[in-house]
């Protein structure tokens, strides 16, 4: 996602125009849920690495290491 795609969906959430002052707080915790959200992943392709010859190893490494936007 990009501080763009962050502002334009928190103005169609708050039906409107969003205060410069509000956009950093929306876009740390945007970053925070996709921080999470990524972790998630990665644990879901943790689990099959363990039970399945598979090369989810790479990808739960692959999602973590994703950068923010």
């Amino acid at each position: 996602m990009t501080k763009d795609e962050i502002i334009q969906m928190a103005c169609d959430c708050f039906g409107g125009i969003i205060k410069q002052e509000e956009r950093q707080n929306f876009i740390r915790f945007a970053k925070l849920v996709a921080e999470k959200e990524r972790e998630e992943c990665a644990k879901l392709a943790d689990v099959w690495v363990r039970a399945y010859d598979h090369p989810s190893e790479a990808i739960a490494r692959s999602i973590r290491a994703r950068e923010q936007s």
